[in-house]
């Protein structure tokens, strides 16, 4: 009964070892391009040899049948094998790859199995079955009896001498060691046999031996079949990349960006350099780069994908027939339909929109992707900025834009399972600065509870690397220089989140390391700023500040200073840590509302739930020394 009628989407023979590796030399049987390296060692080849050699079960294999609409991958030969010319594979291997590479390497290649050592040194080996172990053996250690040796088939010692020669098959039958090659070519079998039995004294015994070995073990070899699933050739490319993580039995999962880069070769497009040559030009970016150093190339898929599944749409509102999803995604199934066209269209105005989304929070002072709240969260606003340009120096437009980016930012909605709120976010964006629709999702879903301040102590938290960023857009200035915090002082100076009433201090006076460490503590300072701060009460660092190298820093102007940290230069200078600190969360909050565009209502007395936010797994560096 055929496929279509039973809903089946594979078959489950039994496959002979011997024609598995035939069409494997004669480029019947191929690996999809993205496939991982061989890697298994001497050690696993063994074991697998001894496997087959007592008709043990090895597992059952994969393969995918070609000539399909939707699952088409460059394929590529397994290793070792030599096509004479390009031939295109009726199937591919989806799961067995060690497997099947070690079999044909060993068993049919011709050549030395070129495989790691385990001090990473490659070097040949042919592989035996020694026949008396082989006829000893239990079950247990059959192993033994599966004999690896040099590629010069000789055996040294520490120092080099030779111990033992393999080389030729006289050598081999007085070792009474089998080529594992013969056993499935039989000519050579039987002429190997000849030698071995040959006309001696010992005839008989050896004859006895070999028809025992041929009987219990050569012909298990002969006779031996793998069970494999071979998946339809209309099977999607969706569902092939999923069928291949949940089996593939190397443990890792493919990415979604190895993925499309075998289905892209095989048009003959690069993607993996392009990646490489576009990454580069991010990196280069004198002013840009450190920002977008880590932007990896599944966020750049998603934004190409958020843009050309926008269009599909589109197209489709319009009355234009198109193929593939008519709504806007960037899931993974998604980016595995992307077409090379739609791809080679929507590339470059993402990379454009990576540039101006770099460019933009660039103006509101985050300089580097360690203080990038989300790197996720890029991925839509390179989006929009790809579609609407220009439009972003335009200030009302920009104000709309960043309010959306700080809802995100501490509503904290971007650290897991982001792709739906892409999805709304491209199309609900761009309608709300167009003004013909209402604020996005993000906007409305957003939402900042006062007392997560407390809990904010490591770079971990967005809305942590958030509050940073908010301070220097306000114009902060280090303590000591009095200079604001420019992109230039910022890697010149080294600034980073330091304690405003000292861990040394605090520890002193028993304040809560729960309220020390939270951001309400801490501020934007230069390295040496901070190491003269040292281990001080802050009415005793400000003083010296203000002095500090012949500098005459008013106090006036140190209150000011100390006003746009968000810090009330009272309290502070009274070494008042509770009076600093309630009018610090004051003013921080203040700040987080005008930013997301809402009020934020004051401490409740309520506790909160740590376990909601992933932070407190890193620490700061923030060494306070000792003056």
């Amino acid at each position: 009964m055929c496929a279509e009628k039973t809903g089946r989407t594979f078959d489950s023979p039994d496959l002979q070892l011997d024609q598995l590796l035939k069409d494997i030399a004669s480029g019947d049987i191929q690996l999809p391009d993205f496939q991982r390296d061989w890697v298994w060692d001497d050690d696993h080849i063994r074991d697998l040899l001894a496997s087959v050699s007592m008709s043990f079960p090895i597992g059952a294999l994969m393969l995918l049948e070609t000539g399909g609409d939707g699952a088409k991958f460059k394929p590529r030969p397994l290793e070792g094998v030599q096509l004479n010319g390009e031939r295109r594979p009726s199937r591919l291997i989806l799961d067995g790859q060690q497997r099947l590479t070690a079999l044909y390497l060993a068993l049919r290649s011709g050549q030395a199995v070129v495989a790691p050592k385990k001090h990473g040194r490659r070097a040949g080996r042919w592989y035996y079955l020694d026949i008396r172990k082989a006829l000893e053996s239990s079950v247990g250690d059959r192993d033994n009896a599966i004999v690896s040796v040099p590629e010069d088939r000789k055996i040294r010692n520490f120092r080099g001498e030779v111990m033992e020669d393999y080389e030729g098959v006289d050598k081999e039958c007085e070792a009474e060691l089998l080529p594992l090659p013969l056993v499935f070519d039989v000519p050579a079998l039987f002429a190997w046999q000849a030698v071995y039995v040959g006309d001696s004294p010992s005839m008989r015994e050896r004859f006895a031996r070999w028809t025992l070995l041929f009987e219990n073990v050569i012909q298990r070899f002969q006779q031996y079949q793998i069970p494999t699933i071979v998946l339809h050739k209309e099977t999607p490319k969706a569902a092939v990349c999923k069928v291949f993580e949940k089996v593939n039995t190397g443990g890792v999962t493919l990415t979604v960006f190895e993925l499309l880069t075998a289905i892209f070769a095989a048009d003959g497009y690069p993607l993996r350099q392009e990646w490489i040559d576009r990454h580069d030009r991010f990196r280069r970016d004198a002013i840009l780069g450190r920002l977008l150093e880590r932007i990896e190339n599944t966020d750049f898929l998603q934004a190409v994908t958020l843009l050309a599944t926008r269009d599909r749409q589109l197209q489709k509102e319009a009355g234009h027939d198109g193929d593939g999803a008519t709504f806007i995604s960037c899931k993974r199934e998604d980016i595995l339909e992307l077409k090379l066209d739609e791809y080679q269209r929507w590339a470059p105005p993402a990379e454009d929109g990576f540039l101006r989304a770099a460019k933009l929070l660039h103006r509101y002072k985050i300089f580097s992707a360690r203080d990038l709240p989300y790197r996720t969260q890029l991925t839509p606003l390179a989006a929009v900025l790809a579609l609407i340009g220009n439009r972003v120096e335009n200030p009302a437009v920009r104000q709309k834009l960043m309010q959306w980016y700080w809802c995100g930012v501490f509503g904290e909605l971007y650290g897991s399972a982001t792709e739906s709120r892409f999805a709304r976010d491209l199309p609900e964006v761009i309608a709300w600065v167009d003004g013909s629709g209402s604020a996005p999702s993000t906007v409305n879903d957003a939402n900042f509870v006062a007392a997560r301040l407390h809990t904010m102590r490591t770079r971990l938290s967005a809305a942590y690397k958030g509050v940073n960023a908010l301070l220097l857009g306000a114009g902060a200035q280090d303590f000591r220089t009095t200079d604001e915090l420019t992109m230039a002082s910022y890697f010149d100076d080294a600034i980073d989140i330091h304690h405003v009433f000292p861990q040394r201090w605090c520890a002193e006076h028993r304040i809560e390391p729960t309220l020390m460490d939270s951001i309400i503590n801490k501020t934007p300072l230069a390295a040496r700023t901070n190491r003269i701060i040292s281990g001080r009460a802050p009415s005793e660092y400000l003083a010296a500040l203000q002095r500090y190298g012949g500098a005459k820093i008013s106090d006036a102007q140190m209150d000011d200073i100390l006003q746009k940290h968000g810090i009330d230069p009272a309290s502070l200078r009274a070494d008042d840590f509770a009076g600093f600190f309630a009018a610090r969360q004051a003013a921080l909050l203040r700040r987080i509302g005008d930013a997301m565009g809402k009020q934020v209502a004051p401490e409740t007395g309520r506790p909160i739930d740590e376990d909601l936010f992933d932070e407190d797994e890193e620490t700061d560096e923030e060494a306070e020394e000792v003056a």
